[in-house]
């Protein structure tokens, strides 16, 4: 990793472009089990609705996409300045409403696209942007992240603690900021809601939408799509309101496959933008969930 910032600073990035997809060529017949869980995934989405070699070409696609995102994110890391060049922002106006209400906007979004580019070009145009984050194991390495995090204008909010995630999350939220949450991974440790996810329940956080209803923040769902080889569009949705249930825990779960919903349409549109090799119903429910 600190080899490739190095490396990546001082390059043109047409060269970079060039190493990098000779080395994802290589790599990629190796990738035996990602590519596995890829197409497992892809099945339980698609079901009948796409063949098998719709379905190659969408796992095939997909590892290439994630290849792209990883290269041009690591050099945006190390060349800052070069994300408004590959990066445009649509429907930024419906940012600029939710943040004059003065209490911050949870930006719901997914591992989907280029997602950290998203917020780097957020953070780029000045907005005080905090993601929710796992470190890694290395404690040098994490360091190095967050230097580098904080370089480009993102504040890190550890998802663990718990408490402590919370604490942070809503301080961002009162500092009137944009605290960016995913929502389309697994949440198996029993607190979140199961949730219709291409018609199959799926275990999924809550965390979004207790945050915005304790900070009254608005909801935003954005995500990124990749338009060609070397640029980006981040789309910023109207407000999401809380779809109100009889007590709030089904304010709760209502509000959480809204989302949900809102998130498979962009996977079924962009189906090669999402990352299918996350065993995102790998957490099954109990008989009381069903």
């Amino acid at each position: 990793m600190f080899i490739s910032f190095a490396v990546y600073k001082y390059l043109p990035y047409f060269l970079v472009k060039f190493i990098s997809n000779a080395l994802m060529a290589v790599a990629f017949p190796f990738l035996i089990r990602h590519k596995r869980v890829a197409k497992e995934s892809l099945q339980i989405a698609f079901g009948q609705e796409k063949s098998e070699q719709e379905i190659r070409q969408i796992t095939k696609k997909c590892f290439k996409n994630f290849g792209y995102a990883m290269v041009e994110l690591l050099y945006s890391m190390a060349n800052p300045r070069m994300v408004k060049n590959i990066v445009t922002l649509e429907g930024i106006e419906n940012l600029e409403q939710a943040l004059a209400k003065g209490n911050g906007v949870v930006a719901v979004t997914a591992h989907f696209g280029n997602f950290p580019l998203m917020m780097m070009a957020l953070g780029q145009k000045g907005y005080k942007v905090s993601s929710i984050i796992r470190p890694v194991r290395d404690k040098k390495m994490e360091e190095f992240l967050v230097q580098k995090r904080q370089e480009c204008k993102l504040n890190t909010v550890y998802a663990i603690p718990r408490t402590q995630c919370v604490r942070d999350s809503f301080k961002a939220l009162k500092d009137n900021g944009i605290l960016f949450v995913p929502l389309d991974q697994n949440f198996g440790n029993g607190k979140g809601v199961f949730v219709d996810f291409f018609g199959r329940k799926a275990a999924t956080a809550t965390g979004p939408i207790i945050f915005a209803e304790r900070a009254n923040a608005a909801i935003l769902p954005m995500f990124i799509i990749r338009t060609d080889r070397d640029h980006n569009k981040v789309i910023i949705e109207k407000p999401l309101a809380l779809v109100q249930g009889k007590d709030k825990k089904e304010t709760i779960f209502l509000t959480t496959s809204k989302i949900t919903n809102i998130i498979e349409e962009y996977i079924r549109k962009y189906p090669h933008e999402w990352g299918w090799f996350h065993e995102r119903w790998k957490t099954r429910p109990s008989a009381h969930n069903t």
